[in-house]
């Protein structure tokens, strides 16, 4: 086994190890001695995007059906195992990975990580249970389509993306999941779930020696521990996605108009990320950002208005999402307009500025308080990044944002074509001058 610290920690906590077993397979552990809880985390590095038209929707149906049994436990043995003993157990699909996890006492670890590591190696995956869930997943589908602030941001995402698969709903469609057949399911599991594809994390009150025999134990059960220590690079960089402008109108007869106006963003590893995260802050990321108080608080156009940022590997996206009556969509399209115009004219005053760095700060430090945000953290940047920065090293680059970066990411973004996707009772009318 090969064991790398990859941050030495402060008086016994914080400290970062990683290991590499056969197979490729990582774990990663940071130190928690005051808690006495653990979180553990298996981060498999496959979403979404990766779907071939014929198996849109594989990965989320996936998510679903390795709950349903394995050889040695039931689905209810499964959930039991875990919430008998005080525990949670989850999952969720993204765009590029897809995450199994638990939160226990420290001194059941074991269980957790058993349980786990049985239900992403060994699966079942019956017909019967393909055909059941097939019903779960569309009642999902059917209660996200209900939920127009839910669907507006699907639709922004396909109108920026295209038919790309990074553009795909994540849940997919009701077409491609009652396509979705045992056998196309069970390829894409055999294909894609393996260790090199694999990062256990673990934050808590652990010892990463500990940690490592319990993997290395559950998964020499499951006979996957074969091959080199070669594990698959982050997905790094890529062809990039076309920036597209495009207005997309679903009409429904809604009380609230749902609205995103964007375009693409910046990959996860740009080192301009920062810059743009001050700038995000400053435009809609709270109660005292721009959007908010001239949409809201000053003339009382909307109860929520805010901007947002993602990144994946290649690309990204920024954008403002507003709910309001439909008789003011006109009115808030031109005060985003407006607000995006003067930044990109005039830039961010000094207290901005400070307000922004000291959000991101906050948001950071504060979103790191307990054992899943931190299983979180190291998990997701080993699987997606090819380093690992401390807390510390962080708050320093946000802290080194200057006026001139934020300036010049105003500069490049916020003038690139716009998208604009909107949900209400708007039959035909033309939105086309809002991103003209």
């Amino acid at each position: 086994m090969t064991t790398t610290t990859l941050h030495p920690g402060k008086d016994g906590a914080g400290i970062v190890q990683r290991t590499v077993l056969p197979g490729g397979l990582r774990v990663v552990t940071e130190t928690m001695p005051t808690v006495r809880s653990v979180a553990v985390g298996m981060w498999v590095g496959i979403g979404s995007r990766d779907e071939a038209p014929e198996h849109t929707g594989a990965t989320h149906f996936l998510e679903h059906l390795l709950f349903k049994g394995t050889p040695n436990r039931s689905a209810m043995e499964i959930s039991a195992s875990v919430e008998g003993i005080g525990g949670e157990i989850n999952a969720f699909t993204a765009k590029e990975y897809t995450c199994y996890y638990a939160r226990v006492l420290d001194e059941d670890l074991p269980i957790a990580v058993d349980v786990l590591a049985d239900v992403v190696t060994s699966s079942l995956i019956t017909a019967e249970d393909v055909d059941s869930e097939r019903g779960v997943i569309l009642e999902e589908i059917a209660m996200h389509d209900d939920d127009p602030s839910d669907v507006v941001h699907e639709q922004f995402s396909s109108a920026l993306y295209g038919d790309s698969p990074i553009g795909r709903p994540i849940l997919g469609t009701v077409e491609s999941i009652n396509a979705l057949g045992r056998d196309r399911i069970v390829e894409y599991y055999q294909r894609y779930y393996q260790p090199r594809r694999t990062v256990v994390s673990v934050a808590g009150n652990v010892r990463h020696e500990e940690v490592v025999e319990l993997v290395s134990r559950a998964y020499e059960r499951a006979g996957v521990l074969t091959g080199p220590r070669e594990s698959l690079p982050p997905r790094l960089g890529g062809p990039g996605t076309e920036i597209r402008s495009e207005v997309r109108v679903i009409d429904r007869p809604t009380e609230q108009a749902n609205l995103v106006l964007g375009t693409t963003g910046m990959s996860r590893t740009d080192d301009r990320r920062f810059a743009l995260g001050v700038l995000n802050s400053a435009l809609g990321g709270g109660m005292s950002s721009r959007l908010f108080q001239e949409i809201r608080e000053k003339r009382g156009l909307a109860y929520s208005a805010y901007s947002y940022t993602s990144a994946y590997a290649d690309t990204g996206q920024f954008g403002i999402y507003v709910g309001c009556l439909p008789s003011k969509i006109d009115d808030v399209l031109r005060i985003c307009r407006d607000e995006v115009a003067r930044i990109v004219d005039e830039g961010l005053t000094g207290e901005e500025i400070r307000r922004g760095k000291g959000q991101m700060r906050g948001g950071l430090v504060l979103g790191l308080e307990d054992t899943g945000s931190r299983m979180s953290r190291i998990g997701k940047n080993e699987l997606v990044y090819d380093e690992l920065l401390s807390v510390d090293e962080v708050l320093a680059r946000i802290e080194a944002v200057t006026p001139e970066e934020i300036s010049a990411v105003a500069a490049d973004v916020l003038k690139r074509p716009l998208t604009l996707a909107v949900i209400g009772p708007y039959g035909d009318k033309d939105f086309g001058h809002a991103i003209a």
